[in-house]
């Protein structure tokens, strides 16, 4: 029998950005909120300290900050006749574990979606024809648009002070920065990163062959910077440890550095981590939540906390897994295309190749936003008439940091091991560029989220496939 807990105006599921950020917000509405974390409580001063915080094998390799797999992870299949089979190792995504979630360890790469993204099938429909999209894309319009999420994507920059060059400030196409961006009201908070090698050789190319590079707007404060909610923001210091890692500067964008330091001041918000919520308290004849079910992992107690508001801001695995499990709304059915609670999941599309140059440069410093990028080929800002796609990516230069245990390039058909490996090792290590292009994932009849009729958790919920 769970101990039940007094009521509160809100609880938070996850204390991630989404939860840290809309428990600030309901907080200064008057709400009393109750935030939910299943990992560990993290401090940047404690936790991502130096030396240690640069533990390559520990935090990139064994992958420290990210969800252990044996507690709970995604199961995988090609089509839905396939036995899913779970994920050991997370590549993509890699869900964060801990309070700020996968904050804690993103690059900080920020970027705003495109106008046409918003209206994506009547703006694909207007320009291709009605019969253009396939069948079995199921992409549709949001029902907001660009200018509706202008406000709130300045909200976010500037609570995170990102770095980068307006190219489109209120209808003007400005020299330097992305042409191909919605209209922005005002400049970037701070100024880009410092262009690396890497950066101005992508750049140099794209430019004589037409193309227009820009600074990839970076979530790692370029100066020191005083955010909106009165917080200090450390100065990038290209350190090359960015992405899987915590920022011992506290320059990279976090909830731990951007929101949570006033939102623990706040009487009206509590915290509790190592909060694994199990289950939603689904009134059905009402049609509404009234609270979530946890288990303490601490002491393996069961808790239930009564709200009048639950906000699922855990990833979309935990918060499909929810709804499901709790039996609200109508599960997707890919044969049938009916439902909508699963539908539609879409993730990071990647892929790469590494150039070998006679340009020396330092691949150890770097951060973990790429230096440069061109949008020519994202979205539909190329025309895709005869193509037989639709979508695109950015491309930019992929260099976040020479890591010693990873970044070992050499030239095709160089052996694996031996002293050849080690003199190649040595030749290319500051001769090598790696280009990555981001893809976009649009969504089709056989992407969605279910439950797992074989895997299940710690907790014994299935898995989401």
């Amino acid at each position: 029998m769970a101990r039940t807990m007094k009521a509160v105006d809100a609880v938070m599921v996850g204390m991630g950005w989404t939860g840290s950020i809309m428990a600030r917000e309901l907080t200064k509405a008057g709400l009393t909120v109750v935030g939910l974390e299943r990992g560990v409580e993290k401090s940047p001063r404690e936790d991502f300290a130096l030396p240690r915080i640069r533990d390559e094998l520990k935090y990139r390799v064994r992958q420290d900050l990210m969800l252990d797999t044996s507690i709970e992870t995604h199961t995988l299949r090609n089509t839905p006749s396939e036995l899913a089979l779970p994920m050991r190792k997370w590549d993509v995504p890699p869900v964060g574990d801990g309070l700020g979630g996968a904050g804690a360890h993103w690059n900080g790469v920020t970027w705003r979606f495109s106008p046409s993204e918003f209206v994506l099938r009547s703006h694909l429909t207007q320009r291709y024809g009605k019969n253009a999209i396939p069948d079995d894309m199921t992409i549709q319009d949001w029902g907001i648009t660009y200018e509706d999420l202008e406000p709130h994507y300045e909200h976010f920059e500037r609570l995170c002070g990102t770095s980068g060059k307006a190219g489109n400030l209120r209808g003007q196409i400005v020299a330097g920065g992305n042409p191909f961006e919605g209209p922005r009201q005002n400049e970037y908070p701070n100024k880009p990163l410092i262009m690396s090698q890497a950066g101005l050789i992508f750049s140099k190319a794209a430019e004589s062959l037409g193309y227009h590079p820009f600074p990839t707007p970076a979530s790692n404060s370029s100066a020191p910077y005083i955010n909106s909610e009165g917080l200090p923001v450390g100065q990038c210091q290209y350190c090359g440890h960015c992405e899987y890692f915590g920022c011992e500067a506290n320059a990279k964008a976090s909830p731990l550095v951007c929101v949570l330091p006033v939102l623990m001041q706040d009487q009206k918000f509590e915290l509790r981590t190592q909060a694994y919520v199990k289950e939603l308290v689904y009134d059905k004849a009402a049609k509404k939540v009234r609270g979530v079910v946890y288990v303490d992992r601490r002491t393996g107690e069961e808790v239930e906390q009564p709200a009048e508001l639950v906000v699922l801001c855990a990833y979309p695995f935990n918060n499909t897994l929810l709804l499901l499990t709790a039996g609200i709304g109508e599960p997707y059915d890919p044969m049938t295309g009916k439902g909508v609670v699963g539908k539609n999941y879409c993730h990071q599309t990647t892929s790469g190749l590494v150039m070998f140059v006679e340009d020396e440069m330092n691949p150890f410093i770097g951060t973990g936003a790429s230096p440069a990028a061109i949008d020519d080929f994202q979205a539909d800002n190329f025309d895709h008439g005869g193509l037989g796609f639709f979508g695109g990516g950015f491309i930019s230069p992929a260099l976040s940091g020479g890591r010693p245990i990873q970044v070992r390039a050499v030239p095709p058909g160089t052996p694996r091991w031996g002293s050849a490996w080690k003199e190649a090792t040595v030749r290319w290590y500051k001769h090598h560029l790696p280009i990555n292009c981001h893809g976009i994932s649009y969504a089709h009849r056989t992407n969605y989220l279910d439950l797992d009729p074989t895997y299940k958790d710690a907790i014994g919920r299935p898995l989401i496939p």
